[in-house]
């Protein structure tokens, strides 16, 4: 019996196959993450969104400053207390994006003590708008932030 019968063969890593066999992983590879990339980086228009899974009801914010130019990153803040005597409360805050919406989704459809009452401020603005849910369960409010 020969010896290179028995014994494997052992390529050199400069051998074609091997050389073809890397190239093709390293390019896949690349493909592959930059398809990846794309998808992580999501569409800037996309609206943020808050969910408080305490019922149906949902509000869209619109926040535009003075001269009517969306606000980027105005955070809208809402305080929902329920339960007994009204001792647990949820707190929601949700950022815009740079068209100026955002969305609160979850919301409840009755409260103990009406109206809601949500937050919006950026930087040194600040307004309030309230809404009861027993009226109008899916509000669109359009603010309106400046000195």
């Amino acid at each position: 019996m020969n010896l290179s019968q028995i014994a494997p063969v052992v390529r050199p890593a400069g051998f074609p196959v091997a050389r073809r066999r890397i190239a093709f992983w390293m390019l896949a590879t690349f493909f592959l993450c930059g398809a990846g990339a794309k998808s992580l980086a999501g569409n800037p228009a996309d609206v943020p969104t808050a969910s408080g899974g305490m019922g149906p009801c949902t509000a869209d914010f619109t926040v535009v400053d003075t001269t009517n130019k969306p606000v980027y990153d105005a955070k809208i803040h809402l305080k929902v207390k329920y339960g007994f005597l009204s001792k647990r409360d949820t707190d929601l805050e949700v950022g815009t994006n740079s068209d100026g919406k955002a969305r609160m989704e979850g919301l409840p459809e009755k409260l103990k003590k009406p109206p809601m009452e949500f937050t919006i401020r950026s930087g040194d603005a600040t307004k309030s708008v309230t809404n009861d849910p027993a009226t109008d369960c899916h509000p669109t409010f359009a603010v309106t932030l400046g000195k």
